[in-house]
């Protein structure tokens, strides 16, 4: 024998491997039968099972707070409770992920201010809304199952009962025809029984089917009548079976095999048997179409999983640019408050980058917000620093605080009046406190300067007769403008509104203590302003102009020096309104635009920098008349002393 004799044959190694091929089929194909009755069974408990499909299904990471919030909400209110749960529990994934990194955000904020870990507590009304809604669906739930348990085992007692009456009239001696009569009765009873637990869900059916096929096959005695029943139970599965074969052209993976669930169940508990020539192979053509569309959704599983490769590579770009953006050393507030934004930019690109594979979600998750926190302890320790030389900033104030309070009784109006002028210097040429503390001291220091420039103040001599005629003519004047009727032609009359205002300027001071004729005034021009519809801007910057020009008139210089500094003052409260409403917006990166709190934030972002814009105009006007009104100094003088120096 050669040895090619010895050789296994060709023929024989294609059907041994045929046969290992059939039988890897067959074992997917029971794999697959399992599954879908396994899911059958679970769906079994809840005849409502079918609406849970058609809820839309969003990708809650991409969702803000406030979104999600608002889905959960309309969830629980709208929808039946035994059909949101996968929607549940990715709401609440996505917001527990998103709220404890802002919660890890603020305490990392709060520990860089010098607050103690023990202390720290934050929360928010939109943490608030979800718990409250989250305990609303869980007590909705917990009724509905407590419900459904006793219903679940009444059900399956009553099925029970049905399996035992199956056997009984199997075994009785009554006629084929009773039997058949009585059988069929039973039948209908089990299909109106109701849902089971799905633990005893294909223990019952089985034992439901062993008992219908066993009954037909004792039927031959009547075999026109089993026959009937047979072809009609054939019709009904060649349908399921070509619908199946349909189910295999949709593209849309998803729906098809949530049908072809449906279609066995139909198969398994609403039809028969079917003669034993037809049983092995209408069983078999269904299980091959079962077979096609679980491949087609298999090839759907995997390009998913490529597109979450794709995704994932989208989010490694990301959390490298953040990384990128903290190793930076940055040493300005400007050059922060962009960061800020960028970061902010790229945290709204990864929540919207969509679905990883699950194996490395819990990874990516984990470095993007190792990133992040590494970004945000640069910048609080950088804002911490800046809080130290605010602090510092106090600690100077509060010592000028200390001089004017104790300065304020002194008599010796020669010494100490340029040392309060010096300590008001000085205080302009410190820079900002913490806020909290800004008007505080400003309002003790104030009050201190104004106590001592007011007992000057009393010092002086009565009001001189100059003062006194020009109050009478000042009088006059007040009412002639209040019963001027004007032409309603906002040029002209702006033109003679001016008119009145230079004759009052010229007119001169009033005494200190008649001095709210200039406010009468004032009032009296907003009432004329108001009926010319004028720009508010504009109608405020004429009265200002009016107002300083009396105070650069007075004898005493402090008054402009006070208007400038309260000037100065409220510019750098606007300023700082402008930065924290500007920094609120960072907790609403997520937010859409129409949001009513971010409209409402840039609503006042603008409404502060309109207000800024009228300050500084009012402050620019103040130093024009300071610098028209220095003295120039004399050629000769100045060519002495630079001579001298």
């Amino acid at each position: 024998m050669s040895e090619q004799d010895n050789l296994p044959k060709a023929e024989g190694i294609e059907e041994n491997t045929a046969a290992i091929n059939n039988e890897e089929v067959n074992t997917a194909s029971d794999e697959l039968i399992n599954e879908i009755d396994n899911s059958n069974a679970e769906d079994a408990e809840d005849e409502s099972h079918l609406e849970r499909h058609d809820i839309e299904e969003k990708d809650y990471d991409t969702l803000s707070l406030d979104e999600l919030v608002l889905e959960l909400e309309n969830l629980v209110e709208h929808q039946k409770i035994q059909t949101i749960k996968k929607h549940v529990d990715g709401i609440k994934t996505a917001f527990d992920t998103k709220f404890n990194t802002l919660l890890e955000d603020k305490k990392e904020e709060f520990l860089a201010e010098g607050g103690n870990e023990i202390d720290f507590y934050y929360s928010t009304p939109l943490k608030k809304s979800f718990n409250n809604a989250f305990k609303e669906y869980r007590q909705k739930t917990k009724t509905y199952y407590k419900n459904l348990e006793n219903n679940l085992k009444s059900n399956l007692s009553l099925r029970l009962e049905i399996i035992e009456n199956m056997k009984t009239v199997i075994d009785n001696e009554d006629s084929i025809g009773n039997k058949h009569k009585q059988f069929k009765e039973l039948q209908n009873q089990w299909k109106s029984a109701g849902p089971i637990p799905r633990d005893k869900y294909n223990n019952a059916w089985n034992s439901y089917h062993f008992n219908v096929e066993r009954f037909y096959d004792l039927m031959h005695l009547d075999r026109d009548l089993r026959d009937k029943d047979f072809e009609h139970n054939l019709l009904e599965k060649l349908k399921i079976i070509l619908r199946a074969e349909e189910l295999v052209k949709d593209e849309n993976t998803n729906r098809s095999f949530r049908e072809l669930q449906n279609l066995h169940k139909i198969w398994k508990e609403d039809i028969g048997p079917v003669a034993r020539e037809h049983r092995e192979p209408v069983w078999e053509r269904f299980k091959e179409a079962t077979r096609k569309i679980n491949d087609k959704r298999q090839d759907y599983y995997k390009e998913l999983d490529a597109l979450y490769i794709k995704n994932l590579e989208h989010k490694k770009e990301i959390i490298s640019k953040i990384e990128t953006l903290a190793a930076e050393k940055i040493d300005n507030h400007s050059g922060w408050q962009n960061k800020i934004k960028e970061i902010e930019s790229l945290r709204e690109a990864f929540f919207k980058a969509g679905k990883v594979p699950i194996k490395v979600n819990e990874a990516t998750w984990a470095e993007f917000k190792a990133a992040v926190r590494s970004f945000n302890r640069n910048k609080n320790e950088y804002y911490k620093g800046l809080k130290g030389e605010q602090l510092n900033n106090l600690a100077k104030k509060l010592e000028l605080v200390k001089i004017a309070e104790a300065n304020m009784a002194s008599e010796d109006f020669a010494s100490t009046t340029p040392l309060m002028k010096k300590i008001q210097a000085d205080w302009r040429n410190i820079g900002h406190v913490p806020r909290k503390d800004s008007d505080r001291i400003w309002k003790q220091f104030r009050g201190a300067c104004n106590s001592y420039f007011d007992r000057i103040k009393e010092k002086r001599n009565e009001a001189s007769a100059e003062e006194e005629t020009a109050f009478t003519t000042k009088e006059t004047l007040l009412k002639e403008v209040a019963a001027i009727t004007l032409k309603g032609n906002q040029k002209e009359d702006l033109v003679t509104i001016k008119d009145y205002i230079n004759q009052w300027k010229t007119i001169g001071r009033v005494p200190s203590n008649k001095r709210n004729i200039e406010n009468d005034f004032n009032q009296t021009l907003d009432t004329l302003f108001t009926s010319l519809d004028l720009n508010k801007t504009e109608a405020e910057m004429i009265k200002f102009e009016n107002k300083i020009q009396d105070l650069a008139s007075a004898k005493d210089g402090r008054l402009l020096d006070n208007e400038q500094n309260y000037i100065r003052k409220k510019m750098d409260d606007v300023r700082g309104e402008i930065n924290q409403l500007e920094n609120n917006l960072q907790f609403f990166s997520n937010a859409k635009a129409d949001n009513p709190l971010v409209k409402d934030v840039y609503k006042n972002i603008e409404k502060h920098k309109d207000s800024l814009g009228l300050w500084q105009n009012k402050y620019k006007l103040i130093k024009q008349l300071r610098k028209a009104n220095e003295p120039q100094p004399e050629a000769n003088n100045t060519e002495t002393q630079e001579t001298e120096n």
